[in-house]
């Protein structure tokens, strides 16, 4: 595992939003994540990259706190992660599993439902949810039911149901998946522009324009 900085080099911080000390996963006699340490300051956006089973997934997931460590530590906001906690539910958004959806919803009422389910009811919750759509391409199918959409927007609307609500850490597993070129530089785009506000990412990606984009790299295997 290797780590690098650019303009962010995540340690100079006094407590790193996300940070891994050695973290590890085995099952049995198999590594899943061979032992990664590296820190995300404050809005950063930092990518995870490596060959397809190097940990890129078992990594996000063990910030998640969906995936246990058999060694080392994963920590967000300086403790543990541990999905239980509601503080940590409170402060990290992903897209790591996919995300549930309704059938009988349109896409704009679910993303709705979500920026209202932290904001409260009101119109600024509404434009919150349309900002989230026009920045992504989705304003044309606002009123379209999931299985009425195509891959690529499905995986926009993951996105939009991810990065409309509040979040201190966000966790992307290849944002770019079914994406083109145009809709991949709008994803970078919204990153770049979320992370100056300070929101932190730690993105797996294979995709270059994302990595270009970014502060730093973890690059596993």
């Amino acid at each position: 595992m290797t780590w690098t900085a650019r303009r962010g080099s995540g340690t100079d911080v006094g407590v790193p939003v996300v940070s891994a000390a050695g973290a590890t996963v085995t099952v049995g006699d198999s590594t899943l994540l061979a032992p990664t340490t590296f820190a995300v300051g404050p809005g950063e956006f930092w990518c995870v990259t490596g060959s397809n089973g190097s940990g890129k997934t078992t990594l996000l997931r063990a910030f998640v706190g969906s995936r246990s460590l058999t060694a080392g530590s994963c920590s967000v906001m300086g403790e543990p992660a541990d999905m239980s906690r509601p503080l940590h539910r409170r402060v990290v958004a992903s897209l790591v599993e996919q995300i549930p959806v309704a059938r009988d919803m349109t896409l704009r009422e679910q993303v709705t439902l979500v920026a209202a389910s932290w904001y409260g009811n009101s119109p600024e919750t509404t434009e919150r949810a349309d900002r989230v759509f026009e920045r992504l391409g989705l304003s044309s199918l606002y009123e379209r039911f999931p299985h009425q959409v195509s891959s690529g927007q499905l995986q926009l609307f993951g996105l939009a149901m991810t990065l409309v609500r509040p979040a201190d850490v966000v966790l992307l597993d290849e944002p770019e998946r079914h994406l083109d070129s145009h809709h991949v530089g709008l994803v970078a785009a919204l990153l770049t522009e979320r992370a100056e506000k300070g929101t932190a990412f730690l993105v797996a990606t294979h995709e270059t324009a994302l990595v270009e984009a970014s502060d730093g790299r973890v690059e596993l295997g």
